[in-house]
């Protein structure tokens, strides 16, 4: 996911300077990237017309990232791109009967939201070409959500 185009350049750009992953960009699969403590996933599995996913897309592709979350179980820290990805994972814990966040959550870059179970949040921009050609989200905003994202798992479970 995300591999060879403009958002992927961004996200595994930040995701290298937190130490998350080996090398800095990933051109196409085989190119020697891996991941360290991290996993990508999309809300979304399909490329959506004028790049706008309907609610009925969401809820399509909502079974294959509930599988994961229950795949995933050692996950501490969860970075939600964009408000969709977000609200996503908002989503799917609330279908898993996970515990809910300890404050209503508020969407906005760098807000971060915790859970009872001691899982965290980070809300981001996405680094989807929109906002990257208009500033909205910088590569030191974005590398600054990696890097919190880093602390707070080096740090361990609450």
């Amino acid at each position: 996911m995300f591999t060879g185009d403009q958002s992927g350049t961004w996200l595994f750009e930040a995701l290298h300077h937190a130490g998350f992953a080996s090398q800095p960009t990933s051109e196409h699969a085989g190119d020697g990237l891996a991941l360290h403590d991290a996993y990508v996933t999309a809300t979304i599995r399909c490329a959506t017309p004028l790049n706008k996913p309907a609610p009925a897309e969401v809820l399509a592709c909502r079974p294959y990232l509930l599988q994961e979350l229950v795949l995933l179980d050692r996950v501490q820290v969860v970075v939600g791109l964009g408000r969709i990805g977000w609200h996503a994972y908002l989503t799917a814990r609330k279908a898993l009967g996970a515990p809910r966040p300890l404050a209503t959550p508020v969407f906005g870059h760098g807000v971060i939201t915790k859970f009872a179970d001691g899982m965290t949040l980070i809300a981001s921009y996405h680094p989807s070409q929109q906002n990257t050609f208009t500033g909205k989200l910088t590569r030191p905003m974005l590398r600054s959500i990696f890097t919190a994202a880093r602390a707070l798992v080096a740090k361990g479970p609450a």
